[in-house]
């Protein structure tokens, strides 16, 4: 099944595999105390580094199950490779996070030490304030999408991009309208009728997932701006990340998200935005 990825469970294992002597791959030692705070279960442990090392972001002697269930985990796990104990249900007081889990070796690669110095410039703001929200796996094909045709360097950039130019494209919008689009995006994900990469939690974020936001979307008359303002609130609001445009991320997020809509709904949209940005949508 999915599990959830979060930037500060992202940041915390990038650290502790980068605390090595390095000289390549090295023991990595992960302790319940890493995660205070974080609700990890084993699955989510097993989960997120499963990701850093499909997507190359580590180097890992790594065996396991991403999605096991906490029976599976027996059959799955090399018990010469990972070291610890599992127990017969995930909230038994000696399961397996308050012990040691221990791997063989791992590094990180060029692109997880890029990763993790953005990072360090800009550490997850759920360290100090919570825990993160987090990014289902199976919404994990329609960020890449924003991700490469966007240039960024991870699906958190992706994320966060794309609800900004969300939040952009609905103040031009009615409330109707808006409403509309979240309404069409939740269908299309329960129908099944198209590519199924936008579920609950991308729907989520047209509405956004800031209440006073989402209030304020419900109750003002759309906004008048032009292509200019509606780049550069891109760029300035959303804290671009180098490497990349304004444009660039504009249109990859209406990229993806124009393979999710009908006809009917991507001409509507097209009629709130301003010139060039009307243009893009439409060429996306």
């Amino acid at each position: 099944m999915p599990i959830a990825l979060k930037d500060d469970i992202m940041y915390i294992l990038l650290r502790k595999i980068h605390q090595g002597d390095g000289s390549g791959k090295h023991s990595v030692d992960f302790q319940a105390t890493d995660f205070t705070g974080r609700n990890l279960t084993i699955s989510d442990f097993i989960g997120h580094l499963d990701y850093l090392n499909q997507k190359q972001y580590i180097d890992a002697d790594f065996t396991g199950n991403a999605y096991a269930n906490q029976e599976d985990v027996p059959d799955l796990i090399d018990e010469e490779e990972v070291d610890f104990r599992v127990a017969n249900t995930f909230g038994a007081p000696d399961g397996p996070l308050p012990h040691l889990i221990k791997f063989k070796r791992a590094k990180l690669t060029e692109k997880g030490e890029k990763m993790l110095e953005r990072m360090e410039k800009n550490p997850p703001t759920a360290l100090d304030k919570g825990p993160s929200t987090p990014i289902s796996t199976k919404d994990t094909p329609f960020l890449e999408k924003v991700m490469l045709k966007g240039e960024l360097e991870d699906i958190f950039d992706a994320r966060d991009m794309t609800t900004i130019v969300y939040r952009t494209m609905r103040d031009l919008m009615t409330t109707e309208a808006s409403k509309a689009v979240e309404s069409e995006l939740h269908d299309q994900a329960e129908k099944g009728t198209k590519t199924k990469s936008l579920q609950q939690e991308i729907a989520d974020l047209w509405h956004d997932n800031n209440p006073i936001v989402a209030w304020l979307s419900d109750i003002r008359p759309p906004l008048k701006f032009d292509a200019d303002t509606f780049i550069f609130r891109i760029e300035k609001e959303g804290g671009l990340p180098k490497g990349t445009t304004g444009e660039k991320v504009i249109s990859a997020v209406f990229s993806a998200t124009k393979e999710e809509l009908s006809a009917e709904r991507i001409k509507e949209i097209a009629g709130f935005l301003p010139g060039k940005i009307k243009d893009m949508w439409e060429s996306a």
